[in-house]
């Protein structure tokens, strides 16, 4: 029988330490986190719950707040009703065409667009969080000169004069730019000054690949990679189901594959080969760990073996020695020729170029590659960023305008930079928001918010995506591209401006036989625009140039210990490291918060005495807490970048440590891994993990099986079900629903654990964000947590995932144990909470066999009636962030239990609806938002009323299990087995 372990704590048995405890947690009495105001519990108290008291507590009322309704209402805007607009993120990386909520002219909450080919109306967690930064209280308030407020019309004037007088270069170095009608704006700029040049500049580099392919094919593009046509998916390091290029789109694909039926039992297999365990790894049916340094000698062998032997013969070079089997690998590929996708996350040419033989070889190109659609997101040149900095150095460049670049945090030279800097006439920064670069720029020409702005996207050739504002600017800002065209001398808005781009160039590729307007209205309302792709030719590679390929190889030197840099999928490089919401997500691996770490892995960790928390000194210079990380490549060190930011703001300033300077340049392009050395401090260092809180004391909750298994068994894995159904009985009747009857299903095999779902939560139900020193103590307040558990040798273990909520159980343990009924059932079989009542006895939590409920400790929201009752470490509970509140859900206060609800303000919403319609309700209407949001549609939300509906599907599917079924608690919320293919393993 496999054994789960959730991390080395229980695997050695060690936390034992709260189990005699009937509440583990102590009751807060830290006086300088909570001022002495009493709490309405302490309150209530005092009054020994007397009626007088209790009508004086409920007596204090919201502050009375006074509006000007519209003279002339809009139609389409009704009060308490919300709207939704069409609209584009994009922050130089990562693009998501997106729905975003706005109730009162606020936008509260961001949706996918389900009419995006690309994300198909997923979205992930970095997007999610994005509407919080438009509330961001360290936005610039206006432009800025010297550091002091200036009007729009005299900075304009000091820095044409400063253009104008410019005897060097005059740079605009921006983050990567998939708008045409931006690209149009910068075109115009350029023009406008002869000396100046446009660089992109990506903090996280993937020029290997666009690098590549001009160098094998003559095509300077990243292709468009379609994992749904793969059988076998062959990843070298590549985190595409985390962060690599387009993740959301490749974790909709992905998972397309990868959903055996009774009828068609089919499933690709996946083989990550990594240093570090990455979301992908653990996502992986095979997972192989090697050094980085050995990447290059395994693609080498596995190139050359695909290659005809009698070319072959002719090659005279000396292949390396590969650290692994390749025969078995090879064969597995070409078993699926045509159907095989291999990709590599280095960035390094020659690497991409071997995976590009390799691709070609196994007839890729044209079925699960192609270059019809090219991405054009990754649009940085290494070796650019590298002259700039030269040139700055040597003088020869007089301004710089940074726009959505930030390389005073992320740039790896920053000593260089700083130098060249100083050179420098006149700089400018197009921030929105406060960073590294714009506090040492003399001028501040804020940018808006891009819920603020009008824009547009090519995420791909020929699909167009719209981005409209969904708010008035909030601060005296300007768009970044009317900067620009107002230095030009042009005085137009930038509305009027995309509007006639479009009309002029984007209208007639279209086709369309509506007149402009009724085109404009269209797209803009729908936010996507497709057209046909043009037909590009087929690539091809000649023997020669393989052979070429790797008779020409630089093999990197294995090195004793090597660091492996990597983007994390909470913070990304760092953009959004002043977001809470994403700070306090759990990393989909680790589980840990508010920081990044040294992963090492645990047989190297005891053999150099290190234990988590350790804090180790890399080159003389880095310090850094060791994190024990099961499936880490002995001899390597994983660090996430992304952190350790100096400006920003409160959730941002000193979290992490920034590795980017540990980013090496070599032959023109960054590299992500390099030999170090380290030693221990003596130090020690507290990380703050979700991991071991709320467990479940380590039942049988996981269920999984082999691909094998299950075409010979449809509920292979899942056995015991059926055993434990017939074996319970109950002395009372069952619960009758006579309406609706809601429940929940959970495909385990599509969840990539990715944890989108946990911020959509939070900003959907206003979930307050607690701090590191609250979640160290297991007070974090997220209603959705995802359980991760290991299986197998520590060294290379198994992982699986299972996103745990309230059960909504229809024999419900909690709401027999609260003592003034605030917990209770509702008719349709929800689990609520009625927040008035909930004196904070927490025998509910105490009784709760999944851990599912959330105690506030303090007042994170402001929800008190009663002063000076607040804890809040990130400034939430200003006026300003206060404005992404859903005011459809209650603030809870101190002293109150909260859960997830299945999101009944959506239920509420939809069944409202349909009576105002005079329908029943339709299977599928309703999604909550962790099924919203979800990029691999893992969730199914429904009615199990409904034998039709396709929640009673999965409840009828013999995968379909419950949690800790033996207890007879009989929950809503439902399983599907997990399903590998371990088919031929390598």
């Amino acid at each position: 029988m496999k054994i789960y372990w959730k991390g080395f704590e229980e695997l050695r048995e060690a936390n034992d330490k709260a189990t005699g405890n009937e509440f583990p947690h102590e009751l807060p009495i830290v006086l300088n986190k909570q001022s002495k105001g009493s709490s309405r519990r302490d309150f209530l108290k005092t009054f020994g719950f007397t009626i007088a008291g209790a009508t004086i507590a409920a007596s204090c009322e919201r502050p009375i707040t006074k509006a000007i309704p519209f003279l002339i209402k809009p139609e389409e805007i009704i009060p308490g009703k919300s709207n939704y607009y069409a609209s584009t993120f994009f922050d130089g990386e990562l693009h998501q065409s997106i729905l975003v909520k706005v109730r009162d002219g606020r936008p509260i909450k961001i949706e996918g667009n389900d009419l995006a080919p690309m994300s198909n109306g997923g979205t992930n967690g970095i997007v999610q969080g994005s509407v919080l930064e438009l509330y961001d209280n360290n936005r610039y308030r206006g432009p800025l000169s010297h550091g002091e407020e200036v009007s729009w019309e005299d900075l304009d004037k000091k820095i044409s004069e400063q253009m104008a007088g410019a005897d060097g270069k005059i740079v605009l170095l921006s983050g990567g730019i998939i708008s045409p009608t931006t690209n149009n704006s910068i075109k115009e700029f350029l023009s406008a000054y002869d000396n100046s040049e446009h660089i992109v500049y990506d903090p996280v580099s993937h020029n290997s690949i666009r690098e590549a392919n001009h160098q094998v094919f003559g095509l300077n593009s990243i292709p468009e990679y379609r994992f749904d046509k793969a059988e076998v998916i062959l990843s070298f390091g590549a985190d595409f189901l985390g962060t690599w290029i387009s993740p959301t789109e490749f974790s909709f694909q992905y998972i397309q594959n990868r959903k055996p039926t009774e009828d068609n039992p089919a499933m690709s297999r996946h083989i990550q080969i990594e240093s570090g365990m990455s979301m992908t790894g653990s996502n992986a049916d095979q997972r192989i760990t090697i050094k980085p340094s050995r990447e290059k000698a395994i693609l080498a062998n596995l190139l050359a073996f695909l290659i005809n032997e009698s070319e072959l013969d002719s090659f005279t070079g000396k292949l390396p020695e590969s650290p692994i089997d390749i025969k078995v690998l090879a064969e597995e590929l070409l078993n699926h020729k045509n159907k095989s996708l291999v990709i590599c996350g280095s960035n390094d040419t020659e690497s991409q170029m071997m995976v590009n033989g390799i691709n070609y070889l196994l007839g890729s190109y044209g079925n699960t590659i192609n270059f019809d659609r090219s991405l054009h997101s990754c649009q940085g040149v290494d070796s650019s960023i590298e002259n700039l900095v030269k040139e700055m150095n040597e003088g020869k460049v007089s301004g710089i305008i940074f726009y959505n670049s930030n390389p005073a945090y992320d740039y790896s030279d920053r000593d260089a930079f700083l130098k060249g800097f100083q050179n420098l006439d006149f700089s400018i920064s197009l921030s929105y928001t406060t960073d590294e670069t714009s506090k040492l720029c003399q001028f501040v020409c804020p940018d808006h918010h891009f819920l603020e702005s009008w824009n547009d996207a090519e995420p791909k050739d020929g699909l167009f995506s719209l981005c409209q504002p969904a708010i008035r600017n909030i601060f005296n800002t300007r768009q970044a591209q009317e900067s620009l065209l107002t230095w030009t001398g042009k005085d137009v808005a930038f509305d009027d401006y995309l509007k006639k781009f479009w009309e002029e160039n984007i209208y007639p590729l279209s086709g369309s036989d509506m007149d402009f307007r009724a085109f404009w209205n269209k797209y803009l309302h729908d936010g996507i625009l497709e057209i046909p792709a043009s037909s590009k030719l087929k690539p091809s590679i000649g023997s020669g140039q393989l052979l070429e390929i790797l008779g020409s190889l630089a093999l990197e030197k294995e090195g004793e210990t090597e660091l492996i840099l990597y983007t994390p999928v909470s913070v990304g490089t760092g953009k959004h490291a002043n977001n809470p919401w994403l700070q306090e997500n759990p990393d989909p691996v680790s589980k840990v918060v508010w920081d990044n770490y040294a992963a090492v892995s645990p047989k190297y960790a005891d053999e150099n005495g290190l234990n988590t928390g350790d804090v180790i000194k890399i080159n003389g210079k880095y310090e850094i807490p060791v994190l024990l990380q099961p499936g880490q490549m002995y001899g390597t060190i994983s660090v996430a970048l992304g952190y350790g930011r100096e400006e920003g703001g409160k959730a941002s300033i000193g979290t992490g440590r920034n590795f980017y300077p540990l980013v090496r340049t070599e032959k023109g392009q960054r590299k992500y891994f390099s030999t170090v050395e380290f030693e221990k401090t003596g130090k020690t260092y507290d990380l703050a993990s979700t991991q071991m809180h709320h467990s479940m004391e380590g039942r049988a909750l996981i269920r999984e099986t082999n691909l094998d298994e299950y075409k010979k068994d449809p509920a292979a894995g899942n056995e015991i079900h059926e055993e434990i159904e017939l074996r319970l009985d109950s002395l009372y009747e069952k619960h009758e629903f006579a309406g609706h009857h809601w429940g929940l299903s959970v495909d385990l095999s599509s969840c990539t654990g990715c944890n989108a779902c946990v911020v959509a939560c939070n900003a959907e139900n206003n979930v307050p964000v607690v701090g590191k020193e609250q979640v160290k103590l297991g007070r974090e307040m997220h209603w959705i947590r995802i359980d991760r558990y290991y299986s197998g040798d520590p060294e290379s273990p198994e992982v699986l995932r299972q996103p745990v909520m309230c059960q909504h159980c229809d024999n419900a343990p909690c709401e027999n144990v609260c003592p003034v009924a605030a917990t209770t059932r509702s008719s349709e079989g929800v689990n609520q909470m009625i927040y008035n009542r909930c004196v904070g006895t927490r025998y509910c939590n105490n009784n709760c066999p999944y851990k599912v409920r959330r105690f506030n400790w303090f007042d994170f929201n402001k929800a008190d009636s009663i002063p000076k009752n607040t804890v809040d470490p990130f400034d939430l509970t200003l006026d300003l962030p206060r404005m992404v509140l859903n005011p459809d859900v209650t603030v809870r206060a101190k002293g109150v239990m909260e859960k997830c609800t299945f999101c009944l303000q959506r239920v509420q919403e939809k069944k409202l609806n349909a009576k105002l319609e005079d329908r029943v309700l339709e299977d599928g209407e309703i999604k909550t938002a962790c099924q919203q949001v979800c990029p691999t549609q893992a969730l199914t939300f429904g009615d199990l009323n409904d034998e039709n509906s396709d929640l009673s599907k999965h409840v009828r599917n013999p995968r379909n299990y419950h949690l800790l079924e033996e207890i007879h608690t009989l929950p809503s919320v439902s399983y599907l087995t997990k399903i590998r293919n371990k088919s031929g393993e390598a």
